[in-house]
């Protein structure tokens, strides 16, 4: 613990120059060696002993991410390093490259203003990388790149010096060339990794040596030296004269950049406040001195402190004691204490300035994504989206039923730890059910539920979870009578243009922006200029719409309209499950004078009466959730790896031959890969490297509609019929 004391007054001593300052992230694909690089940058920062770095795993600190050998968390570090004789602090992240545990990376670019891609030189950038990098970029990160595992070239592929060198540049190659899909304006601004300026180090994390076209210049050690190192086996040399550390640490100083040249670029995209306010200005300026900013990124429980809210601070200075307001929080919460992170340990300090990322506690009613701040009418940050949706759920039971009230809580908690773990606690049938990423996120989730929050539970095999849809629209509007019969409610439904969909979904649109900045962006995706400017409400991927004029009392009402309408899309009519890509337009509106008439009683069910009685008259349709599946497999394997794929309603992509290795990309439906990890070792002998990433949903084929909404309708108590829209609209 000594170690980490004395690094943690060098910390502090640094913390409030924000020139001196980097927040990186490391991210990657699995096994491409994040974990095995942070014990190396540890090392040199002299946390933890050199002959260790590269097995101890210091960041992967949880005994579940040791016995699995995978990162879970994201974990935090803060170090120091010296550059040309000056000091730096380095807020280091280790992300997951587990893509069931893709929602920790989008949350941690958030905190971060930098990321070194890590790739193996063997793999090349995998469909992780790909997934991690759109992140990187979407948030404004810059990147920098480190080639990974280097000696597999050499002991593995028994390449020669000329075919090493090709294969690098083969593989900066196609990064740059994602960099460029993803965002060609940032990658011509300078954003493109370069093995010639030092944007690009090689090397091998397990062997604690890396090269950059800088340090070969210092050290004279270049790409024929390290050939002949590896060849011969002598890695411990290697590693004395070109360490790790060394390499990447001086890349991240040169090449990402301090808060004060990131949060110029970055609070305009992450935030959409007023640019002329003091906040922004102060964000902009990174100014420790105006009204604190804080965005909450990770949500952890110290069993001695309670909650412990980590983000970063984009403005103003946190101590203990301060009183702040959380986003959608009525009344404000009080900072106990401030910190910062070294692995496990959270170390105490005394105030942490703008820049820096933050452990603080007593924030009792923050949440991930929330937007902590001094100033009461603070405009939240925009919304951390992420990049898969839940796809998978499993209902959770307490073994004994005096737990319940127990297991109840323990649930909200975790679905506040977690924000991509979508509970739903259902009080008609006692229900409570848990979605998340995939099997294994659930079943981690499932684990600690028992060993950390002492539950005893079971859980059920695990469900896809469907969307509900619509191909068609209304012939006509919709009549919802509130109960009384004094109100009625006009509405029809269509289907909302599917660019507008994937605005919505990547954050690009949201109720948050300036209403002229929104009509914009959605006119450009091809929705009505009148319907534009009318948009009332935006929940999940549906859209409500009011295209009435001059109705009175029309404002008071509006509020419960939405919550009929967000009630109607929550639990979609086919099957009780969620809504996607509707757009209900009010096109007419007939309330009673009397206020006492229309209050939430009976305009709420007449909305929602509305909306789905219109669904089921639009054509309806059930979409399910579908996985991209990345197969790398010997030729002599292959018949084997398609014929598992084909056999589970999965379509090939495409088939790239490389070397004697053929990577196939494919695509099926979540609910036919169940069980997919082991059917394909068998069916290639264990020979397979494979992934999945989320591809989002699409309909369901006709034939399977019926059988599908009998089960889930089974499963959920209704009634197993695919209900009629007469069964919504009351007489």
């Amino acid at each position: 613990m000594g170690k980490r004391k004395k690094m943690a007054e060098r910390v502090t001593a640094l913390m409030d120059k924000p020139e001196k300052i980097r927040n990186i992230g490391i991210v990657a694909h699995i096994d491409h060696g994040k974990t095995t690089l942070s014990d190396n940058l540890l090392a040199g920062a002299g946390m933890i002993s050199m002959e260790l770095a590269g097995r101890q795993l210091f960041m992967d600190f949880d005994e579940l991410e040791q016995a699995r050998g995978i990162t879970i968390d994201s974990a935090n570090v803060s170090m120091v390093h010296e550059y040309k004789g000056e000091e730096y602090l380095i807020n280091m992240i280790d992300t997951p490259g587990h893509v069931d545990f893709g929602g920790d990376v989008t949350r941690a670019m958030r905190a971060v203003d930098g990321a070194v891609v890590v790739v193996d030189a063997v793999e090349g950038a995998m469909p992780q990388t790909e997934t991690v990098l759109r992140q990187a970029l979407k948030e404004n990160v810059h990147p920098v790149l480190f080639v990974n595992k280097v000696d597999r070239l050499l002991n593995e592929l028994k390449v020669d010096k000329q075919e090493m060198q090709l294969r690098l540049g083969k593989l900066i190659d196609n990064i740059n060339k994602l960099i460029r899909g993803m965002n060609e304006e940032k990658y011509k601004a300078g954003w493109k990794v370069d093995a010639a300026d030092g944007s690009v180090a090689f090397g091998s994390a397990l062997y604690n040596w890396a090269i950059s076209v800088p340090q070969m210049k210092s050290t004279g050690i270049g790409f024929g030296e390290v050939y002949d190192y590896c060849a011969a086996g002598d890695m411990k040399t290697l590693a004395e004269k070109c360490p790790l550390y060394l390499a990447v640490n001086d890349m991240v100083i040169r090449f990402l950049p301090s808060p004060l040249k990131a949060q110029k670029e970055r609070v305009g995209v992450i935030w959409h406040g007023d640019k002329k306010s003091k906040l922004y200005k102060s964000m902009e300026a990174c100014d420790p001195r105006g009204p604190v900013a804080f965005m909450v990124t990770d949500i952890s429980v110290d069993p001695h402190a309670g909650e412990v809210a980590t983000g970063r601070l984009f403005s103003g200075t946190l101590e203990r004691g301060m009183e702040l307001s959380i986003s959608g929080v009525a009344k404000p919460n009080r900072v106990q204490q401030t910190g910062i992170f070294m692995g496990a340990d959270r170390i105490e300090v005394e105030k942490i300035p703008s820049g820096n990322i933050a452990a603080v506690t007593g924030l009792r009613d923050a949440f991930v994504g929330a937007t902590v701040s001094s100033d009461r009418e603070a405009t939240p940050f925009e919304d951390i989206k992420h990049v898969s949706e839940p796809v998978v759920t499993v209902a959770v039971e307490a073994k004994n039923t005096r737990d319940l009230p127990k297991l109840v809580e323990v649930l909200r908690q975790v679905a506040k730890e977690d924000p991509t773990l979508n509970i739903t606690i259902n009080e008609e049938t006692g229900e409570h059910l848990m979605a998340g990423m995939g099997e294994l996120h659930l079943e981690i989730v499932a684990y600690r539920i028992q060993r950390d929050k002492g539950v005893e539970i079971t859980t059920s095999p695990p469900i896809v979870v469907y969307r509900e849809s619509i191909t068609g629209k209304t012939s006509g509007a919709v009549e919802g009578k509130s109960p009384n019969h004094h109100n009625r409610f006009y509405i029809e439904i269509e289907p909302l243009e599917l660019e507008v969909v994937d605005a919505i979904k990547s954050g690009e649109v949201s109720m948050k922006m300036e209403e002229l900045e929104r009509r914009n962006i959605l006119i450009s995706k091809g929705m009505d200029k009148e319907e534009a400017r009318n948009i009332s409400s935006i929940f999940e991927s549906n859209v409500f719409i009011n295209m009435t004029k001059g109705v009175q009392y029309l404002r008071e009402t509006m509020e419960l309209m939405l919550e009929g309408f967000v009630e109607a899309t929550k639990n979609g009519p086919i099957c009780r499950e969620p809504v996607q890509g509707v757009k209900a337009k009010l096109v007419d509106i007939k309330l009673h004078e009397d206020a006492i008439h229309r209050g939430p009683a009976q305009v709420i069910p007449a909305v929602r009466q509305a909306v789905q009685a219109g669904i089921l008259m639009a054509n309806p349709t059930l979409l399910e959730p579908f996985q991209n599946v990345f197969i790398q497999v010997p030729q002599e394997q292959m018949g084997g790896a398609m014929s598992e794929i084909q056999g589970r309603r999965g379509m090939i992509l495409s088939m790239e031959t490389e070397g004697d290795m053929i990577i196939i990309k494919a695509k099926a439906p979540v609910s036919e890969l169940f069980g997919f990890a082991g059917a394909i070792r068998g069916a290639t002998e264990g020979r397979s490297l494979w992934s999945t990433e989320f591809a989002g949903f699409e309909p369901i084929p006709p034939a399977a509609m019926q059988e599908t909404v009998r089960q889930i309708r089974g499963r959920k108590g209704l009634k197993t019929e695919m209900p009629k829209p007469s069964d919504y609209l009351k007489a």
